[in-house]
């Protein structure tokens, strides 16, 4: 199986330049390859391999993937995500059903979904979400859901489609700072992020978020989001560092050392979020059933939200 992190960076030249802790340690090629056969067969998308992600070794050899729904096509051109853009075709009515089915077939007890930004559609895909998420808990008794939809331009009734659903979590991610949104996501906005998730906690959704790092932020900016984001209510955040997928993407600003992702850990929990996990391998969906746990738990102390 390659390395993983090679795949990533193979159109940029970067792989030379990359510090030691930015190595990627592949999963086991067997297991990995078994669970692409899975998705396959399914006939089902996951946004580990559409977007590149790091991580699939590790998360496909232990037997976790996110999937990505409502096809592999975005409406958006975001200047650090890999996903394809352009114009996606027709939605399948068929894929909640062989997403529920493919989660099953897996052994899944925590099933996170995403999809590509679907501007073209009248509601976002809210309700293709809503029928995923509903499929996927009548398949799998007891089965925990978190949903990963796009910012909905800021429809609110889109959102409310979503959560009649009851997903166990709510993420939407924010991405970067403030100043950055324009450059790193373009057709997106910070306070229609923020919107959306200050309205779903108040209808009653936990809520998470995700920042990536390394995009020309400052410190002080990082800190800002953190506790923009404990301040409409979202409960767990991820930041993790960027990778520049090809060389039209935006380049790499620095390679934020580990252990300022340790502190920006402690940062978010003193912001009063309830958990922050914080590493450069980190994505949105890693470990997502484990950041979830806090929620039962209580807020962590010390060190216990980094993640490396």
């Amino acid at each position: 199986m390659p390395d993983e992190i090679t795949s990533v960076l193979r159109d940029t030249g970067a792989r030379a330049r990359l510090p030691e802790w930015l190595r990627v340690k592949t999963g086991k090629g067997h297991l990995s390859c078994r669970m692409r056969e899975l998705m396959a067969a399914g006939g089902v998308h996951t946004v580990c391999e559409s977007a590149h992600c790091p991580n699939i070794g590790e998360c496909y050899s232990s037997g976790t993937a996110t999937f990505m729904i409502l096809g592999t096509t975005c409406t958006r051109d975001c200047r650090f995500c890999a996903v394809e853009h352009g114009t996606p075709g027709p939605v399948d009515p068929d894929e909640p059903r062989r997403v529920a089915e493919t989660a099953a077939g897996i052994g899944l007890r925590y099933v996170v979904v995403t999809s590509v930004t679907r501007d073209d559609l009248p509601d976002g895909g809210a309700a293709h979400f809503a029928a995923t998420v509903r499929a996927i808990k009548d398949r799998i008794p007891g089965v925990k859901v978190e949903v990963l939809p796009s910012d909905l331009q800021g429809d609110v009734d889109a959102l409310k489609t979503i959560l009649t659903a009851e997903p166990d979590v709510f993420n939407h991610n924010v991405e970067t700072v403030r100043r950055l949104q324009k450059t790193v996501r373009p057709d997106a906005g910070y306070e229609t992020s923020l919107g959306m998730l200050r309205s779903a906690h108040e209808l009653g959704a936990v809520t998470k978020s995700g920042l990536i790092v390394g995009m020309g932020e400052t410190r002080e900016e990082i800190r800002e989001t953190l506790r923009d984001l404990a301040d409409v209510g979202v409960s767990i955040v991820t930041i993790g560092q960027y990778l520049q997928p090809t060389r039209r993407h935006l380049p790499v600003d620095r390679y934020v050392e580990p252990s300022e992702f340790d502190e920006f850990a402690q940062w978010g929990r003193e912001a009063g979020l309830a958990n922050v996990v914080s590493g450069p391998f980190v994505r949105s969906s890693y470990h997502a059933a484990e950041a979830a746990e806090c929620l039962d738990q209580g807020p962590p102390t010390g060190r216990e939200g980094a993640n490396r």
